[in-house]
């Protein structure tokens, strides 16, 4: 069961650009989603990814999944949670995206874990962006609006990778344009917001320094 005989090249390409981009979203919930339904028998897998659906594997995404689907909805949290696992999300989006062609050549593989190394690296950061310019609204409703939504289109592109591949690819694709266009914006909104709060706090110190003391003849 789930050798690469059982899929054709446009179903793994699907499945890696779909692991990849999905990794830099919800890592968690990918592996935990991917290794499950291959747990169940509902899906078959690469023999590179079938590791996913061991019981222990299973045990530990599943808790990770369960941390990460709360820590995402604290505003905050979501953000710090983000900034942590910049360095956990994007290689492994690059490794799972690698593992749909384990038993393909060395050079098939070390393409898939640049495309899903880069497409994982384009999500995370367009997510974590703009999840930081949401944070800066007090309300959390915005916050939990694109946390269940961002489940939502990680859960979509995964059932098209092995429903519907082209489909699967053609939504990839978009999703890279929208990031193309995003992220520039959201890191601009960024800077200008740390301009300002940099500026704000020069001129509270320049205040502080400025107001005479208990001994100056001003008083």
């Amino acid at each position: 069961m789930g050798g690469l005989e059982q899929f054709d090249v446009w179903q793994l390409t699907a499945l890696a650009a779909a692991l990849g981009w999905a990794s830099g979203i919800r890592l968690y919930a990918v592996l935990f989603i991917v290794g499950g339904l291959g747990f169940l028998h509902w899906i078959d897998l690469p023999g590179g990814l079938q590791l996913l659906a061991h019981p222990w594997v299973l045990t530990a995404s599943g808790f990770m999944f369960f941390v990460e689907f709360f820590a995402d909805k604290i505003p905050g949290v979501d953000t710090l949670w983000d900034a942590v696992h910049t360095f956990i999300r994007i290689p492994a989006g690059a490794a799972l995206a690698a593992s749909v062609f384990g038993d393909a050549s060395a050079a098939a593989g070390v393409a898939a874990a640049i495309l899903g190394g880069t497409l994982a690296a384009g999500s995370h950061l367009a997510k974590t962006g703009s999840r930081a310019v949401i944070n800066t609204s007090p309300e959390p409703f915005s916050n939990w609006a694109a946390s269940f939504g961002e489940e939502l289109a990680v859960g979509t592109v995964l059932w098209l990778a092995f429903a519907h591949p082209i489909a699967a690819l053609v939504v990839v694709g978009l999703l890279v344009l929208l990031m193309i266009w995003l992220i520039p914006k959201v890191w601009r909104f960024i800077r200008r917001l740390l301009g300002r709060f940099v500026d704000g706090s020069a001129g509270t110190r320049r205040d502080a320094t400025a107001m005479p003391t208990r001994n100056s003849p001003d008083v």
